[in-house]
């Protein structure tokens, strides 16, 4: 429920009501600043949310008519397609990635390394060590890189806990959704190169 704040007061950052009329003139307009740059932000946003469902539902029914023409049927947003305009300047990417987590399973093998630095430790390539330290940190939401835990399977280690360990971190993985992402490039005059329309607010 929102709190009602009486009419002639604003409600400040600690949660205090203080009188309109003792408040900066300033203050005042640093608020509406705020507020009406954060309307803007919003309004892009909803239109980019509904910008990208409508691109997502153009293409899935570009491809289903396409596949008609060979009576096949396809639905949803399924795998990544590219579509090309016919003078090849623009490319639209539609790609599709897994969400990928690690179950419990992934213990196992963080304590499977461990014994193995261990015991390694005299003579253990400090490289290594910090991969696999960088490897396992979380980040400020307490996820794990599975970029980073994936590529330790690329070091072919002879010790039969760290193969014992990899193929735990290949067992611990689940994929348990999947997100979809567009992508509309445009060639770079008459070369072969094509750069990216940025929507992301911090690249344009």
């Amino acid at each position: 429920m929102d709190k009602i704040i009486p009419e002639g007061y604003r409600e400040n950052y600690r949660g205090d009501l203080v009188r309109e009329e003792s408040i900066k003139d300033i203050d005042l307009m640093r608020d509406a600043l705020a507020v009406e740059i954060a309307k803007k932000a919003r309004a892009a946003r909803d239109f980019l949310h509904a910008l990208k469902e409508e691109i997502h539902a153009d293409i899935a029914a570009f491809v289903s008519l396409s596949a008609e023409k060979y009576g096949a049927k396809i639905g949803g947003k399924k795998g990544s397609v590219t579509i090309t305009s016919f003078d090849g300047r623009i490319r639209v990417l539609r790609a599709m990635a897994d969400e990928i987590i690690f179950d419990e399973r992934l213990q196992a093998a963080k304590a499977l390394i461990d014994e193995c630095l261990k015991d390694w430790s005299t003579g253990s390539n400090q490289h290594l060590v910090t991969l696999v330290n960088d490897a396992f940190r979380v980040d400020k939401s307490g996820n794990i890189s599975t970029g980073r835990v994936l590529g330790l399977r690329r070091h072919n280690i002879d010790d039969i806990r760290w193969k014992q360990a990899m193929e735990a971190i290949s067992d611990a993985l689940q994929v348990v959704g999947s997100k979809s992402y567009i992508r509309v490039y445009e060639r770079i005059e008459d070369s072969d190169q094509y750069k990216q329309i940025p929507l992301d607010i911090a690249a344009v």
